[in-house]
């Protein structure tokens, strides 16, 4: 090893173990593996084009230059983003904390106690400050939230709606400028007429079946929405309704006066700025919307015995079950972010909210009041943290601004020539004073702060809040350090992540996230940046975004890239709708067909429907290969139609299809683009690319090839890359670009504060270590495919018997002779600390595994170890030594609580149970709960805490 070397620590295969691997499964070199493997027609001929890789300690100090290029200005401008304090035991014990940002989705119950719980406090919190009874664990941002609200409202039109064809969203002209923009991106390829008016002069017609508002409005003013909202529901059309968290805790809440949706940004709850994001939205609902509310719910169950237990909740509304007929195409979310917001709120409980709410509010009205005396004007008659001001005749904004930027202080300058300035939980009476000094010396005036500022109330009562919220004992017990950090603890510890076992998900790539790779997020250069900030204080994050984009776009050898895409799915409907744009543009718009082979991820045919097409589905062969006949019989049947064909490689199945060049020469002969899913990019890079397979456009998932961590279920970032002639048709952004085309997140990068991670990954690795991590995937995946082939069989392998960087393990024949099926091996894995693989996808009733390059032989050979006890379980059902219905993986999992109880009734002892493997007993990982029953869970849903004063 070369303790320089950062390869040597991201790839966990030691170099003496590769030749013994290789013998293993009968290969002379990785070369020849990778050519068994790879199509030589589609190999790379040349090395990656990427710079020198750095040593950890040259990144940090490389990290640390740019970083210096940016300059942290105390921020005023509001529209969506305001700096906040995260407080020190949610940064450290969380943020930085490799459980809580290293865990997947919490697809397995059972070993995701911790942050399902912490995800439903979230939920909780936000169902009490909306005033609504059902909330979902988070989406991508506020503006994604907003065409996520549309979305659901017109899929769930009256009778008498879709018989008038009642097409009409009618959005407040006052809404966010990017929110905006994303409603019209999503709404327009469904055919839906987007009317941005005034709503105190809007007319309802029986053509409207929906409307979005702000609360407060984009300029910050608080309206009286209680008339509209009831014309609205007397012409049946339902309103969503953008609401800013914090302004919350003292405004009356929309539920109370019957919006349908509440959404927003819980940004303000502890989560920085970081450029535009990640932070996590939050939708709220009607209790009749529970099964068309997009994004996961967090349930309460009971597990097997009845105790209470936490689950995700129906999951058959989710877009990789419905598939086309999905109405969201939400995937990754924002569970990190959601799941600090909701330690914010435990941390400071309803009476710390409401200390902080008022402080924002009174400080915001002083500083209107004094504005006033020197004389200024305030146009928002309401207001709770944001004024709009007037200048005097003798004021122009260019005066204010340069006294502004001299103090470090950046405002909202409108082009009308009035000034926004928002008001946050971060200013102090100091800040107070700056402004005021900086808007009296832009009027020639002599200023000084004498008083101190009153708690008072500027807003006219009838907006004020006079309901309870957050009386729960979980937000009333912990507002000490030392509590809290004992909490996040608690539940830290019932839960699996890759801080204690490989975690070998098909298709999820749950790879190292290195430590010097995560450290450049917890800067305040990166953290404390407004994303619209002046481009001369954003010069670092602009440096590190034109670099990533350039390595990217070497990686896949396409010639443009959006970073602006904040997930997977997010990423995949980007590279749609450039691709109907380019269409619309050539004249060839009525092309609509997508072509999606039936081993698809389920996101593909969810967004192609949001993006407008018809999906039509090709059959895939024997051996797990795109059915080349089928292909082309159905691109030449839909040839003047085509509009493109989604194709993700190597397949979900893990093989490297011989036949994907002719594929994309089919598609392209027909007049359409090939799109490829760019989940599986972790055994291309280095070794092949979306370019030199003919892709026209690939989205990337830099939570799974490129080290940035799952959190649990988010954040993610999915950059969206072209051939050129798509270059202008990228994603724009109303407020950073002047125009709004295509925009799919509300920042103008979308995450760009998890943007860094990526950067490192490929600084400290170079094209070397990248290619080399990509073989030893390879080379990882068939390593386990030879060692499990005889004991579970391995579903698909390419004509040369090799698979890809993924495997399909067959559980199928369990099932008729011994009532064992996936799901009892997965929740038996559980007893021996591991997490499962994917379950029944692509192939129901198989086991779908992915190793990744970071785990080393050891780990490889103790999974083994453990699928082959299971496996001798199995047998032990099948030959009768065991019962079929009273057996360990039938019970599995084994909790704590049991294994220690006084009373055991089942045939097998305390020790097969709980330590079937010797190396159990060297720190086990236990749960709480026992397998968990879903049916309950979905008959009786809970997804708040239940407020016991009430």
């Amino acid at each position: 090893m070369d303790t320089n070397k950062f390869a040597d620590r991201h790839v966990g295969i030691a170099s003496e173990d590769i030749l013994p691997m290789l013998e293993y499964i009968g290969a002379s070199s990785v070369d020849e593996l990778i050519m068994q493997t790879i199509p030589s027609d589609i190999r790379l001929k040349e090395s990656l084009n990427l710079p020198e890789p750095m040593t950890e300690r040259e990144l940090a100090e490389h990290i640390a230059e740019l970083a210096s290029k940016n300059k942290v200005f105390t921020s005023y401008i509001g529209m969506g983003w305001y700096d906040t304090v995260c407080p020190a035991p949610i940064l450290r014990n969380v943020f930085e904390n490799p459980v809580w940002y290293t865990s997947y989705t919490p697809y397995q119950a059972e070993v995701s106690q911790g942050r399902l719980e912490a995800l439903f406090n979230f939920q909780t919190v936000i169902c009490e400050l909306t005033g609504m009874p059902l909330a979902n664990c988070s989406l991508l941002d506020e503006a994604t939230a907003a065409a996520e609200a549309a979305t659901m409202f017109f899929s769930t039109r009256s009778r008498e709606q879709v018989k008038t064809d009642a097409r009409v969203l009618f959005v407040d002209e006052n809404v966010f400028q990017s929110t905006l923009a994303v409603i019209l991106t999503r709404m327009i390829p469904q055919g839906i007429e987007v009317v941005v008016d005034d709503y105190s002069c809007f007319t309802f017609t029986d053509k409207v079946f929906g409307a979005v508002l702000q609360y407060p409005d984009g300029n910050g003013a608080v309206a009286d929405y209680r008339a509209f909202v009831g014309e609205a529901h007397r012409h049946g059309v339902r309103v969503a309704v953008a609401a800013d968290l914090m302004s919350l805790v003292v405004l009356t809440p929309p539920g109370e006066w019957d919006a349908d949706v509440v959404f927003g940004s819980s940004q303000r709850f502890g989560t920085p700025m970081f450029n535009g994001g990640p932070s996590a939205a939050y939708f709220a609902v009607k209790e009749e919307y529970k099964r068309n509310i997009p994004g996961r719910i967090i349930g309460l169950s009971v597990d097997a015995y009845g105790h209470p237990a936490y689950r995700l909740a129906l999951q058959t509304r989710e877009q990789h079950i419905k598939r086309e007929k999905a109405t969201s195409n939400i995937c990754t979310a924002q569970a990190l972010l959601a799941s600090m917001a909701g330690f914010y709120a435990v941390y400071h409980g309803p009476d710390g909210l409401r200390q902080i709410a008022a402080r924002i509010h009174a400080q915001t009205g002083f500083l209107a009041r004094e504005l006033e005396k020197i004389g200024y004007s305030q146009l928002n008659g309401n207001y709770f943290d944001t004024l709009r001001i007037g200048l005097p005749a003798n004021v122009s904004i260019d005066a204010v601004r340069e006294i502004a930027l001299e103090c470090g202080v950046n405002m909202r300058y409108f082009t009308c020539g009035q000034i926004g300035v928002s008001i946050d939980e971060t200013t102090q009476i100091t800040d107070i004073g700056t402004l005021l000094y900086i808007f009296s010396g832009a009027a020639g005036r002599d200023y000084m702060l004498t008083d101190s500022i009153p708690q008072q109330t500027y807003f006219d009562r009838a907006f004020a809040r006079t309901s309870g919220f957050m009386r729960q004992e979980i937000f009333n017990r912990h507002h000490t350090e030392t509590e809290l950090m004992r909490y996040i603890k608690r539940l830290e510890r019932r839960d699996i992540s890759l801080t204690h076992s490989m975690i070998s998900l098909g298709s999820c790539t749950m790879k190292l996230n290195a430590a010097s790779e995560l450290l450049p997020l917890s800067r305040p250069e990166f953290q404390n940046i407004h994303p619209y900030a002046p481009a001369d204080q954003t010069a670092g994050y602009a440096e590190m975004i034109e670099n990533l984009s350039a390595y990217l776009l070497e990686i896949t050898g396409l010639k443009g890239i959006s970073l602006q895409p904040n997930s997977g799915a997010a990423g995949e409907y980007a590279g749609l709708r450039i691709i109907r744009s380019y269409l619309e543009r050539i004249g060839e718009g009525h092309r609509h067909i997508v072509l999606l082979p039936a081993s698809a991820h389920g996101t593909n045919p969810a967004s192609a429907i949001q993006c407008g097409y018809t999906t039509v589905t090709v059959r895939c062969d024997e051996k797990g290969n795109i059915d080349l006949a089928d292909f082309r019989l159905k691109a030449e049947e839909n040839r003047t139609h085509l509009a493109a064909s989604m194709i993700t490689y190597p397949s979900t199945h893990g093989i490297f299809e011989a036949g994907i060049r002719e594929m994309a020469d089919i598609v392209h002969a027909c007049g359409g683009q090939l799109y490829m899913d760019g989940a599986n990019m972790n055994a291309q890079v280095g070794l092949t690319n979306p370019g030199i397979i003919g892709a026209d456009v690939c989205h990337l998932n830099l939570h799974k090839t490129f080290a940035s961590p799952h959190g649990g279920g988010g954040p993610g970032v999915g950059p969206v890359c072209v051939a050129a002639h798509l270059i202008p048709f990228l994603p724009a952004h109303p407020v950073a670009y002047g125009r709004a085309d295509n925009a799919v997140a509300a920042a103008p990068c979308g995450s760009a504060g998890i943007l860094p991670i990526t950067y490192a990954y490929i600084r400290l690795l170079g094209a070397e270590g990248l290619t080399l991590a990509t073989k030893i995937a390879i080379l990882n995946a068939n390593y386990l495919a030879v060692r499990l082939r005889d004991a579970y069989g391995v579903v698909y392998t390419g004509d040369s018997g090799r698979v890809g960087h993924e495997l399909i393990l067959e559980c199928r024949t369990f099932r008729e002779k011994t009532g064992i099926d996936e799901n009892d091996i997965a929740k038996r894995l559980i007893d021996f600390g591991y997490h499962a693989p994917t379950l029944s996808f692509p192939v129901h009733g198989t086991l779908m595994i992915e190793p990744t390059e970071s785990e080393s032989r050891a780990e490889l050979d103790r999974f083994v170890e453990v699928m082959e006890c299971i496996r001798r379980e199995i047998d032990e059902v099948e030959n009768g030594a065991a019962p079929k219905d009273d057996n360990v993986l039938k019970n599995a999992p084994h909790p704590e609580y049991e294994v220690a109880a006084d009373e055991w009734t089942h045939p097998y002892p305390r020790s097969k149970a709980a330590f079937p493997l010797e190396w159990l007993h060297d720190g086990k990982f236990w749960v709480n709960v026992a397998r968990v029953n879903n049916a309950y869970g979905d008959r009786n849903l809970v997804a708040s805490a239940c407020d016991c004063h009430e």
